[in-house]
């Protein structure tokens, strides 16, 4: 490099001839003459070498024109592949985009106010939700698209009633919501492929629109999937969660400070371009949406509920009616005719009682007395009364018998072919 810079100086700049910058750098006049035609510098070119796979490109388009997205691994046993999968999938590199097909993917310029994207992270570390119980819960990721401002929180499950009391939480919290919330293919909200109903009535209720994103397409929730590598690599490392409320307690304190950060998309923090995004989000409805779990059972003689497999006492008092169950991430209330008759805190281990002592002994005198009551009637003879007072016949089944001419005293007889 450094005698074809010198070779263009001396005779370009000092007109020195071929011969004599040939003598003073010691090289051949050819070399000089051909310095001295080239356009550029001079580089190493190594000729192509061929590859392994180029005996087996024929069977690799054929496969491609009939199924594009064939697997590698899958084509190598097609083809009866002899070699390791790294040239194979060199050549496939180069082969695949002509019978996939091109799919560009143009750059979003986001408005104030426009977007929220939305997605569940679930974080690795388990998380202690009873004795001798962990599980690996959701968390709620929701990114504002202009601002790029990040809000999260754990959640107990994936169900659509969990997954919309978070959504209400963090939107609650910043005060409005944005014009469109994106979501992927969740299968509470849009598994198959349309809003699903408590979906479409939870934005209903806020004048929003839910839009999902086509299925196998993270780039079309790319902020929100950023985020949540950004979570996995910035928030977890060196930390110790004793509880779902203290992951809760721990993710709000460091996205306080993660909010700061500078980001580059925007020049700029999240935390002060927040302001504008604000100014133009709608504003919330005074009446709050329908969220969390909620159903209608009769309650059975064990006065107990199932909600997520966990049970939960409800006062034995309203043995044999209907009651309604609601449930938020942080606690649970049963109903019947409106009156409260059961509240616990929200657990989110698996398989497990909960029971009020109150409710307990409540049972415990209900059983007393139905005793007490039983024994009474047994004392004194009777069985059942009438509304009037008088006792209830109790005839013997063989008097139903002779009354429907049925005869249950035959000697049976064995059955035979001959």
């Amino acid at each position: 490099m450094e005698d074809w810079a010198e070779i263009r100086r001396l005779h370009r700049a000092e007109g020195v001839p071929i011969k004599e910058i040939a003598r003073r750098l010691g090289i051949a006049r050819n070399t000089v003459r051909a310095a001295l035609k080239s356009d550029g510098p001079p580089k190493y070119e190594r000729a192509p070498r061929g590859s392994v796979a180029d005996a087996y490109e024929l069977q690799i388009r054929a496969l491609l024109a009939e199924w594009p997205r064939m697997p590698s691994p899958v084509i190598a046993r097609r083809i009866g592949w002899p070699y390791s999968l790294s040239p194979l999938k060199k050549k496939l590199a180069v082969l695949r985009p002509e019978y996939v097909g091109i799919d560009p993917v143009d750059r979003v310029v986001y408005e104030p106010g426009q977007t929220t994207q939305c997605d569940l992270w679930f974080p690795e570390p388990r998380i202690p939700v009873a004795a001798g119980q962990e599980r690996v819960l959701p968390v709620l990721v929701m990114a504002l698209g202009f601002s790029r401002f990040l809000t999260a929180v754990m959640i107990p499950s994936r169900q659509a009633g969990d997954i919309l009391a978070g959504m209400w939480q963090l939107i609650n919290g910043l005060g409005r919501v944005t014009k469109q919330l994106v979501w992927d293919r969740e299968s509470a909200i849009g598994g198959t492929g349309r809003v699903s109903v408590p979906a479409a009535a939870f934005a209903g209720t806020l004048a929003t629109k839910i839009v999902l994103a086509p299925p196998r397409d993270p780039e079309f929730k790319g902020i929100v999937e950023r985020n949540n590598g950004f979570l996995e690599t910035s928030f977890l490392p060196g930390r110790v969660f004793t509880s779902p409320g203290d992951f809760n307690t721990q993710l709000g304190d460091w996205l306080a400070e993660a909010n700061t950060r500078r980001v580059r998309s925007i020049q700029g923090r999240p935390i002060d371009v927040l302001e504008t995004d604000y100014q133009a989000m709608l504003p919330l409805p005074p009446i709050a949406p329908l969220v969390g779990l909620s159903q209608r059972v009769r309650l059975g003689r064990d006065y107990y509920v199932r909600l997520d497999t966990v049970d939960y006492s409800v006062d034995p008092r309203v043995i044999g009616r209907l009651v309604d169950v609601l449930a938020s991430p942080s606690e649970v209330t049963v109903f019947c005719d409106g009156s409260l008759v059961a509240r616990h805190e929200r657990c989110w281990a698996k398989q497990v009682v909960i029971t009020d002592p109150a409710h307990q002994a409540t049972a415990a005198a209900l059983r007393k007395n139905f005793a007490v009551e039983r024994a009474r009637r047994e004392a004194a003879g009777q069985t059942r009364r009438h509304g009037d007072g008088h006792v209830v016949q109790m005839r013997a089944l063989p008097d139903y018998d002779a009354l429907f001419g049925g005869d249950f005293t035959a000697t049976p007889t064995k059955a035979s072919n001959t």
